[in-house]
C-alpha cells in the first residue's frame, strides 16, 4: 500500500485483490480472512477493509456466506472484439469453460434470421441454445442459428468444444463478422438460467459472421451477465 498516494487506500486494496483474482491467485472458492484479520495483517484500519471488500462484493467477484466467509467466487471476464469465440476467449483466460446444450433443432427461418444469412424466409436452419460456464458459473446464454448442410451438429460435440472450433474442423474459413452490442433487463425466462433475478442488467451481442468466400455462415444472439462480463474496446486517432 503506498500511505502517500492520493489513492484511497481502500481502493489500492480492492485493485490489488481485483488483480490476484483475475490472475488466479485467488482461485474461485478460496476464503479471505475475517475483515479483522485481514486489517491488522495489512496495517488497515477495518472499515477501510471492509470498503474495499464490499466494493468487489459490488462487482460480483466475492460473496459473503454466513457461516463461511467472504469467498471469491470468479474472476469478471473481460472479452476483446476481435473475432473469437467465447469457448476460447474463457479458456486463453484460463476459466474453465462448459458448455450445456439446451436445445438443438431445425426450424423455419424468421425474418430477422434469413436476412443475416442471406437466406430466404421459411427455409431450414439449424439452431443451437447452449448455457456457458466458467467455473461452473453461468456465464451467458448463447442462441445461434446456421445454415443447413453447414456441418453435423450434436450435443456431445457442442459440450466438448466451441461452435468456431467445430466450424474449423469442418474446414471452414472464418473471415470477418458484423456484430452489434448493447444492453437491457432479464426477464424472468432469461434471468433463471444465467442465476440472476428478473430485471437484472444483460449485455447482448448479435453477431453475423462470414467466411473467406463472403457466405454468412453464423448469426448469434447472445445475452451475458453484466455482474460477469464485459467488453473492451482498443480505440484509436483517426488519422
Amino acid at each position: 500500500m503506498d500511505r502517500s498516494s492520493p489513492v484511497p487506500l481502500y481502493f489500492q486494496l480492492s485493485q490489488q485483490l481485483e488483480s490476484a483474482i483475475e490472475q488466479g491467485t485467488l482461485a474461485p472458492g478460496s476464503l479471505l480472512g475475517n475483515e479483522i484479520d485481514l486489517a491488522e495483517r495489512l496495517g488497515l484500519s477495518r472499515p477501510t477493509v471492509r470498503q474495499a471488500i464490499q466494493s468487489l462484493v459490488d462487482k460480483g467477484l466475492l460473496v459473503r456466506r454466513r457461516g463461511v466467509g467472504t469467498q471469491v467466487v470468479h474472476s469478471h471476464v473481460k472479452r476483446p472484439l476481435e473475432l473469437s469465440s467465447l469457448y476460447d476467449d474463457l479458456e486463453a483466460a484460463g476459466q474453465r469453460p462448459t458448455t450445456r446444450v439446451l436445445r438443438t433443432t431445425v426450424e423455419p427461418a424468421s425474418a430477422e434470421v434469413a436476412a443475416a444469412l442471406g437466406i430466404a424466409e421459411g427455409g431450414d436452419v439449424h439452431r443451437v441454445e447452449r448455457l456457458r460456464l466458467a467455473h461452473d458459473e453461468p456465464m451467458a446464454y448463447l442462441r445461434n442459428h446456421l445454415p443447413i448442410g453447414l456441418l453435423t451438429l450434436d450435443s456431445p460435440q457442442l459440450e466438448a468444444t466451441g461452435l468456431y472450433r467445430l466450424l474449423r474442423a469442418a474446414g471452414i474459413t472464418l473471415h470477418s463478422a458484423r456484430q452489434s452490442i448493447g444492453a437491457r433487463a432479464a426477464t424472468a425466462v432469461e434471468a433463471e438460467p444465467l442465476g440472476e433475478h428478473a430485471g437484472a442488467p444483460l449485455l447482448t451481442m448479435e453477431r453475423t459472421t462470414f467466411d473467406d468466400t463472403g457466405r454468412a455462415i453464423e448469426f448469434g444472439s447472445h445475452l451475458y451477465r453484466a455482474s460477469h462480463y464485459s467488453f473492451e474496446f482498443q480505440l484509436l486517432v483517426r488519422p
